[in-house]
């Protein structure tokens, strides 16, 4: 062998033992701040993700000098944290006002009919006139609306407006004459208002069903392309999952489809809407677990919202002659978990008012009996009795909360329930306190989809406007800690999903987001004004700002 072939084969042979000594990856991130939300809140420098997992977490010298990735980050000192889970959202909900007038913000009926002229026009061969997001607590008059202006408006279509918390709606002459509603109407868990024995338009809770039944929903294509349009909106400030809360058979069967083609990519862990029909269909299916859409969980409704007086109180509100009421007896909300008790489905049940949520707190009790790993879950637990909070601890309860419903609530919450029920409402402190660890979400379209809204809201206590100086019942604030694992590792427990997702360690999936500051460290005022870089899912970015 000559003395070139011999430098040659050296060379090769080089080469192959530096290969052999470096691990392969699809990607390495380094010279980052990682909050990896693990047992300890440690934090690292870089990781390094292969096949869509966390294959190793450390220091950029030791994962640079380790690995060798397709793809390689120089984070430049920013922050990642472990993908973001919004865990009580309406993400189908969300979808559908792609095709609806927004009216979320309008500061009067004024605002709110100019909105619809506006919308009207861009949509005129549309067959009915919907609309979302009105609020009458920001307005001058905080009394409901009435359909007078709409009939004056909009005399030759229907129209059906919902309240922004989704538990109101105002229809119009015209969608209420399709209804067949011409005057007074018992409907058990819901309200239609009159005066003088005449429909006012407004319809609270159970009673929507009466118009919403009515109106014709979007293509299956129409709504295919208003989910992709929603998901985009989530991926964009951080998403990577969401806990869709309340579905119907066919909503559920169109999202399964579009998993299965490849046309969502947020994880997303949606909940059935209980009924008859669902609890016989699903409870002899079982769970459908899949790597990104999951339906392991029934949804209750037990009450309405506070905003539209239909919270069920234990007292009567301090503004209205009315206690609210619940959605379903005590006897058929006892009877479904009974029936899911015996299953491996979870319950996430919406309580609103002191009443409705010590109604679920002791029928819990009831079929859990004591300490238990079923992580049944109460959505917002917004108003607490003193004596009631003990037993989210007792039977291991998970409360699902979102922070922002205090910073929007507080103008005119201590309205509604007096200045002593206000003690135990929003308070977030003492539910971790008592239960360990709160899921945190939004339960957007009702509020904002930024999940770091929300996080500014639990930490500090204020809206936008750094309102009120001190923060809102400032003693119910949570710190930063408890705030990221509410929204990482608490939400992914709440899901049964803790062992897998939501947190950076090895072995789970590589959900992950890049920030441009670090929210655990900069002043409370920029927490909102944080821009997101990057989201990945499974190690692939699925956001990334431009």
């Amino acid at each position: 062998m000559n003395k070139n072939m011999l430098i040659l084969t050296a060379a090769i042979t080089a080469m192959i033992c530096s290969c052999s000594d470096s691990k392969q990856a699809d990607l390495v991130v380094y010279n980052a701040v990682v909050y990896t939300v693990d047992s300890s809140f440690s934090t690292a420098e870089a990781f390094a993700v292969r096949d869509g997992e966390f294959i190793a977490v450390g220091t950029s010298d030791e994962i640079r000098s380790t690995y060798e990735a397709k793809k390689t980050i120089d984070a430049h000192g920013q922050p990642i944290y472990p993908g973001f889970y919004d865990a009580h959202a309406h993400f189908l909900g969300y979808a559908r006002t792609y095709g609806q007038a927004d009216l979320s913000g309008a500061t009067s009926f004024d605002e709110i009919i100019d909105r619809l002229k506006a919308f009207r026009s861009e949509h005129p061969d549309a067959r009915w006139l919907l609309g979302r997001g009105w609020d009458q607590n920001l307005w001058k008059n905080k009394s409901f609306p009435t359909k007078d202006g709409l009939d004056i408006a909009f005399p030759d279509i229907p129209v059906y407006l919902v309240r922004i918390d989704g538990h109101a709606a105002l229809a119009s002459g015209k969608a209420l004459e399709l209804a067949g509603i011409t005057g007074p109407i018992d409907i058990e868990g819901g309200l239609i208002e009159t005066r003088q024995g005449k429909p006012t338009g407004m319809l609270v809770d159970n009673a929507m069903d009466a118009v919403s039944s009515l109106i014709p929903g979007p293509t299956t294509s129409q709504l295919t392309q208003f989910l992709k349009k929603a998901e985009d909106a989530c991926l964009a400030v951080g998403l990577t999952t969401v806990s869709d809360a309340g579905l119907g058979h066919s909503s559920l069967q169109l999202l399964d489809s579009l998993y299965m083609a490849g046309q969502l990519r947020i994880r997303n862990h949606a909940m059935i809407g209980i009924s008859h029909e669902n609890l016989d269909h699903y409870l002899a299916a079982g769970p459908y677990v899949s790597d990104r859409f999951t339906v392991r969980s029934f949804k209750i409704l037990a009450d309405g919202a506070l905003g539209s007086r239909g919270a069920c109180l234990l007292h009567p509100y301090a503004d209205a002659p009315t206690s609210g009421f619940l959605l379903f007896s005590p006897e058929a909300i006892d009877s479904a978990i009974a029936r899911i008790v015996d299953s491996d489905f979870q319950v996430a049940t919406h309580a609103i008012g002191d009443s409705a949520n010590r109604l679920i707190l002791d029928i819990y009790g009831k079929y859990l009996k004591g300490k238990n790993d079923r992580r049944w879950r109460i959505e917002h637990a917004q108003i607490v009795s003193p004596t009631d909070f003990h037993k989210f601890g007792a039977y291991d309860i998970i409360p699902s909360v979102q922070p922002t419903h205090a910073t929007s609530d507080m103008y005119w919450a201590e309205d509604r329930v007096g200045p002593e029920r206000i003690k135990g409402a929003y308070a977030y402190r003492q539910l971790l306190e008592e239960a360990g660890r709160l899921a945190l979400g939004s339960d957007f379209p009702v509020e904002h989809i930024n999940p770091l809204y929300g996080f500014h809201a639990a930490v500090a206590r204020v809206d936008k406007d750094d309102y009120p100086h001190g923060g809102f019942q400032p003693e119910n604030a949570i710190d930063r800690e408890a705030a990221l694992r509410g929204m990482t590792i608490w939400a992914a427990y709440s899901v049964f999903e803790a062992e897998t997702r939501g947190s950076i360690e090895v072995g789970k999936k590589a959900d992950f987001v890049r920030l441009e500051k670090d929210i655990m460290t900069i002043p409370f005022e920029e927490i909102r004004e944080v821009t997101v870089l990057q989201t990945a899912i499974a190690g692939e970015t699925v956001y990334r700002k431009e």
